[in-house]
């Protein structure tokens, strides 16, 4: 089964779930790490952050001195650069940020109080196929245990996991073995990692020594949100091509999965085959907001919108 059409199937069983999942996010801090899937454990605060924008709010608005108690000038907050205006401007777009005007000049405030604790936990799931051909997986998961960037880190796999595989495996990984129609066993349940103390982050290894650096419990704290936050905007599904080809075939009765009938093999817009024709029209985003904790149209976005509206008139 290619490594795709099996992260595919590993979402779709979690989203079955009620979970909230996103596909190949960031999970190092100063390294090149890509986890295949995060699942985002909801907060004490969850439906304040669904309230506010079905997008990723950018992470340097976050982390600067915005909030919704007095309109600032954007310079003061994010910089005069043109990087800078534009996280102002995609901040508008998304709804997190509202311009006023004062004293002929524009500023800016947050709709509302950002909700630190609206996730309670991240899970980063590796996903290996074949444990035949295991690669660097070893190494990769103790880099993860180090760091500790995530709450549980887990192994999904289609193979049969033998007690030699397990001794390979550090003791902190969970295991799940998978099968894509049904769902997943968990082999081993993973042990929580220490998210809130310093972690030791591996960026590059060599033959006899290995690169590392410390990462303080504040830089794992900001990151981690910085995950989370993408995870909410993005979640896992890809765009359907435009091609005759492809249907929707669910996978454990979740829709939303572009499959190629003449490859057959769930594709991205990139893999689609040449054909001519016009492929289906699905709302992925619909379909994510039917089946995840995920809101789509929050009321809120829709009555900033409107007040954004009157203030460009």
């Amino acid at each position: 089964m290619r490594e795709f059409d099996f992260e595919l199937a590993v979402c779709a069983h979690l989203e079955r779930e009620g979970r909230l999942v996103a596909r190949q996010l960031a999970g190092g801090v100063h390294g090149s790490r890509v986890m295949d899937v995060v699942v985002v454990e909801p907060g004490p605060s969850f439906d304040e952050r669904t309230r506010l924008t079905p997008e990723t709010i950018p992470p340097a608005l976050l982390e600067s001195d915005i909030g919704p108690g007095r309109a600032r000038r954007p310079a003061t907050l994010v910089g005069d650069s043109d990087r800078a205006r534009a996280l102002v401007e995609r901040g508008v777009e998304v709804g997190y940020l509202q311009r006023e005007r004062r004293d002929g000049q524009k500023r800016v405030r947050a709709t509302a109080r950002y909700p630190d604790d609206w996730f309670g936990g991240l899970v980063g799931i590796e996903n290996k196929p074949e444990l035949g051909r295991p690669g660097d997986l070893r190494l990769q998961l103790r880099k993860d245990v180090s760091l500790a960037l995530f709450d549980r880190v887990v192994l999904a796999t289609l193979s049969h996991v033998t007690g030699a595989h397990l001794n390979r495996i550090p003791d902190e990984v969970g295991v799940w073995r998978v099968d894509p129609p049904e769902g997943y066993e968990v082999l081993r349940e993973p042990t929580p990692l220490a998210t809130d103390e310093p972690g030791i982050e591996v960026v590059d290894t060599h033959p006899e020594r290995a690169d590392v650096r410390p990462v303080t419990a504040g830089e794992k704290r900001r990151y981690r949100r910085r995950v989370a936050e993408r995870a909410y905007g993005k979640g896992w599904r890809v765009p359907f091509p435009d091609c005759p080809a492809v249907e929707d075939r669910p996978v454990a009765g979740v829709p939303g999965l572009p499959y190629c009938t003449r490859q057959e093999r769930y594709v991205r817009p990139a893999d689609a085959c040449d054909c001519e024709g016009s492929g289906p029209e699905v709302d992925t985003r619909t379909l994510r907001a039917a089946h995840s904790p995920w809101v789509r149209d929050p009321e809120g976005t829709a009555r900033r919108q409107a007040a954004l509206d009157r203030f460009r008139e």
